[in-house]
């Protein structure tokens, strides 16, 4: 997630007292769903339809997805007509969408990946596609159907290499239990850019059949 005073840039005073909200903690507005089987830090959830608004940049993880943060805030918290802003849920989603061709030479930090991301905020229930704001031609609105998810909760700053890792792990244990992936893997965040790194909640997330 990208440092609060990077997102109040240029995006007006609504978005300014969204993100002033939002440094302090956890929203508590999480999408609803039915919790199959937990063991440990792994989960299986049932979740129910939920409306995503989805952005994508390019680059390497970490400053896409910052700017999918900022392009998703400046839309939510926008006020134009009078409208009043959308409310902020957790998670922030982020996965990785299409590979593209690369040319060289090409810098990577440590940790990073480069490629194409997609970041989706989750919007409240009360909404509908009807209902929600019209968003900018470079942001779309989902409708993502009732889905299985199998997840596996960490803390810290949900680094690369702490996602695959974690990734690795939930795989193994997804095999154990005889659940097979469905789609590729979802990186949930939960937490505000103060918290501190052993207070967060992270999640690898994986549809399965």
């Amino acid at each position: 997630m990208v440092k609060a005073k990077y997102l109040a840039m240029g995006l007006g005073a609504a978005l300014l007292a969204g993100t002033a909200v939002y440094a302090q903690g956890r929203y508590s507005d999480e999408p609803a769903f039915e919790l199959i089987t937990q063991q440990g830090a792994f989960e299986v959830r049932e979740y129910e339809p939920m409306i995503v608004a989805e952005v994508t940049h390019t680059g390497d993880r970490r400053r896409a997805m910052n700017a999918g943060f900022r392009r998703l805030a400046a839309y939510i918290f926008a006020q134009e007509d009078g409208r009043a802003p959308i409310g902020m849920t957790t998670p922030v989603i982020r996965k990785q969408a299409e590979k593209i061709a690369m040319t060289s030479p090409v810098t990577i930090g440590e940790g990073e990946d480069t490629g194409s991301w997609n970041t989706r905020f989750v919007m409240p229930d009360s909404y509908t596609m009807e209902t929600l704001p019209e968003p900018p031609s470079d942001i779309t609105l989902i409708e993502i159907p009732s889905r299985k998810m199998a997840s596996v909760k960490f803390d810290g700053w949900g680094r690369q290499e702490d996602l695959e890792k974690m990734e690795g792990f939930l795989r193994r244990w997804m095999e154990e239990q005889g659940l097979e992936a469905a789609g590729a893997p979802e990186y949930a965040f939960y937490d505000a850019p103060r918290v501190p790194a052993r207070m967060r909640r992270n999640e690898v997330m994986i549809p399965v059949k």
